[in-house]
């Protein structure tokens, strides 16, 4: 045993060695004996010159660190600019009664109160105009249009969110082939076109005709009247009804273009807004549309670098600004704050890249931000609801209660308007539409198939009958062309494509995803930490595609499918309404409901390991599988997990169901969509209501006028974000600022 030995026993020791001593040497303070030990000795040397920290006592030690509002910079600048406010408003005070005599001082004083918006206007010198949040704009991006305006309009403006750039072609143009047109056509191996019923292949002429064979049991079963060759009426006239040729002076609704000057050189790089939608195809410079904004995401397949991506973005609003709210003066916008509107379930990366740009470039004096359903429900005065967008290119839905998004009814679907207007422009082509050369891909085109769509497409089966209409045709440089076709069932069955999205053209939809903007990991760990909800894995996991048949014990070993957990999936996948059924049939007992299956209750398996959530489900599966899900399925889905399988909260959230977006305006669908559910759930049938905008405001309009009331909240509303916090924290401060979990 090495270690401290006694003189005594040293000497023994010795005694017993016949009085022999062997050699020893000294070392960092301790004498070392050759196979004897070691000898402490004090020599007074410390083994470090650094300061020596004794240990915490953890039985009784306390610490003020983070734990008061004056210590986090956000919120004491709060408190620095109310106590600011209160000082200034006492010296005004102090200054009237010294200026003015008694007697002409109003009896009652102005109320100061944080909640007072007049006292806040007035104290701030704002009246009048100047009032009401006319210094805060509010900026509500999508897809296919921006809405902007200040927070005093009752009204946005509305711009497509879309520039057009100088390039060598434009977007309809081939390029070595790869332009195809849009709705894209199958052809012979000699490049002759096929027949418009094989022209979009065997898959979508079979989904079509068992769609349009459905409608007919469905409008017989309900005592309407069906002729049996509508068909063929249809058909056969719109193949020989050849167009109508009106010269462009007798045309009193002709086209303004855009007019681009004859010099290359003075032509300008770029052209944002409803003017670039207007520029001539073959113009010289040619000139090509990006829309920075696609699915709800970055568009990252026209793009080549994610800077221009947010260029164009900045581009867009900053033109809209300068032209639709006359702010010319980029050293005014210092003034003014700014309310953007994010989607439900965002990307990080956007946020904080949007937060930079509008504090750092337009140079905003603050800035907040708030999720679209949560602004809905501002904008519409409902304080518990389901809120089905239906924008362009994406439907979101999410259950708001109290205020308060709930987290895990979010559900973000790829599919909206256009999809509609691309999948009615086939099924006329498939039905000989006279118009054969349409291409969506074409600027007057695009804007054409969206007229058609407005004015005829309906979900109401009274109005399904051969119907004759016609369109008018202006191209730049052409005379304007007048075609008359018939319709039947295609004007129903296109829109009927939100409850059977497999009609939807879906095949390209996640070309180029993640190119270029990778997913936000979190700092520690490096996994990803993107929002995500329950209701959205769920229906992730539904259509995601099965387990190979051959896999090795992949449901014993629980490996995953497409990252998922295989037992996972078989719980979601089939039944992942079940609970929704379980809630209706569950007898009422006076022992009371039991207890409900929620997302975050462990479930025991076979091997006694307690199944993964849907929210632990691989993150990476989103950027792989495109969600796509019946409309009203997706609703019932988003009220199950807001619910949380309270019976109260359910039928509160069926009962206020509000539909709002551009999709929205079809006729007929709020009536559709509610019959849909009560089919699904008779249960409730009683409690379900489809709800419209009050106020008869635009349901385009109503995120965006949600946006506005919620930036005037000036006392109650403590997420505004100003350039000296970013400035020192960074994306760091949308922890203290937003008002959801960042």
């Amino acid at each position: 045993m090495v270690g401290k030995r006694s003189g005594k026993a040293l000497l023994r020791e010795e005694g017993m060695n016949g009085g022999l001593s062997f050699p020893k040497f000294q070392v960092a303070g301790f004498t070392e004996y050759d196979e004897k030990g070691l000898e402490r000795t004090d020599n007074n040397m410390e083994l470090s010159s650094w300061p020596q920290v004794n240990m915490i006592n953890q039985k009784n030690y306390y610490t003020e660190y983070l734990k008061r509002d004056d210590q986090i910079l956000p919120l004491r600048l709060q408190q620095e600019e109310r106590r600011t406010r209160m000082t200034t408003n006492a010296k005004d005070r102090d200054r009237a009664l010294a200026n003015f005599k008694s007697n002409d001082i109003p009896s009652g004083d102005i109320d100061l109160d944080l909640d007072d918006e007049a006292g806040l206007d007035e104290a701030s010198g704002l009246g009048g105009q100047d009032a009401l949040g006319s210094k805060i704009i509010v900026v509500h991006p999508g897809s296919q249009n921006l809405r902007i305006g200040l927070a005093s309009d009752a009204l946005p403006k509305t711009v497509p969110m879309v520039i057009a750039r100088r390039s060598t072609a434009n977007e309809a143009e081939e390029l070595d082939g790869e332009m195809e047109p849009k709705p894209k056509r199958l052809k012979l191996d000699n490049g002759a076109p096929l027949e418009p019923e094989k022209m979009f292949g065997d898959d979508f002429a079979s989904q079509f005709l068992s769609m349009c064979a459905d409608l007919r049991v469905h409008m017989r079963n309900h005592k309407r009247r069906v002729l049996p060759n509508s068909k063929e009426l249809i058909v056969n006239y719109n193949k020989r009804t050849p167009p109508e040729t009106i010269s462009e002076h007798n045309d009193p609704l002709r086209i303004d273009w855009t007019e681009i000057p004859n010099n290359p050189d003075v032509a300008p790089q770029y052209i944002t807004g409803k003017d670039a939608l207007r520029i001539p195809e073959l113009s010289n410079p040619r000139y090509k549309l990006f829309w920075p904004l696609r699915l709800g995401w970055c568009n990252e397949r026209d793009y080549k670098q994610k800077r221009a991506v947010y260029d164009d973005i900045s581009t867009i609003i900053e033109d809209a600004m300068r032209t639709q709210l006359n702010l010319t003066r980029k050293r005014d916008w210092a003034q003014y704050g700014c309310v953007f509107v994010i989607p439900d379930i965002y990307e990080r990366q956007y946020v904080t890249q949007i937060l930079e740009m509008l504090l750092r470039d337009f140079g905003f004096g603050r800035v907040c931000f708030i999720q679209e359903s949560l602004a809905a429900t501002f904008g519409a005065g409902y304080t518990s609801a389901c809120v089905v967008d239906l924008g362009a290119q994406k439907t979101s839905i999410c259950c708001v209660e109290e205020g308060m998004c709930v987290e895990n009814s979010r559900i973000n679907l790829k599919y909206g308007g256009w999809d509609v207007t691309e999948t009615f422009i086939r099924m006329m082509l498939f039905d000989h539409f006279p118009y054969q050369d349409i291409n969506l891909n074409r600027r007057y085109d695009f804007l054409l198939a969206e007229e058609i769509k407005i004015k005829f497409c309906t979900l109401n089966e009274g109005d399904i009958s051969p119907q004759l209409f016609d369109f008018h045709l202006r191209a730049f440089g052409q005379d304007t062309r007048k075609y008359t076709f018939k319709t039947y069932d295609e004007v129903l069955l296109a829109p009927r494509g939100y409850f059977q999205p497999n009609i939807f053209d879906n095949s390209s939809k996640l070309d180029c995803r993640r190119n270029l903007i990778d997913r936000s990991r979190d700092l520690y760990d490096g996994s990803p930490n993107d929002p995500i909800s329950s209701a959205q894995s769920a229906i992730v996991a539904m259509i995601s595609p099965p387990a190979p048949a051959g896999s090795q014990n992949a449901a014993a070993n629980g490996e995953t499918t497409n990252g998922y957990p295989n037992s996972t999936a078989a719980h979601l996948a089939p039944n992942y309404l079940q609970r929704f059924v379980d809630q209706e049939r569950t007898p009422v007992s006076a022992r009371g409901s039991p207890v409900p299956e929620d997302d975050d209750t462990p479930m025991p398996q076979a091997d006694g390991n307690p199944a993964t959530s849907a929210r632990d489900l691989d993150p990476s599966l989103r950027d792989d599988v495109l969600p796509i899900a019946p409309l009203d399925e997706a609703i019932l889905t988003s009220i199950v997990h807001g619910a949380r399988g309270d019976d109260r909260k359910t039928r509160d959230f069926l009962g206020g169901v509000m539909v709002i977006g551009g999709g929205s305006q079809i006729p007929s669908l709020y009536a559709f969509l509610e019959e849909r559910l009560k089919e699904s759930r008779p249960g409730y049938a009683k409690d379900i209501m489809i709800g419209t905008p009050p106020r008869e405001l635009d349901p385009q309009g109503v995120v965006w006028k949600g946006g506005s009331v919620f930036a005037k909240l000036r006392g109650t509303n403590d997420g505004w974000i100003s350039r000296i916090e970013f400035d020192r924290l960074g994306a760091r401060v949308l922890a203290y600022k937003l008002m959801w979990a960042w």
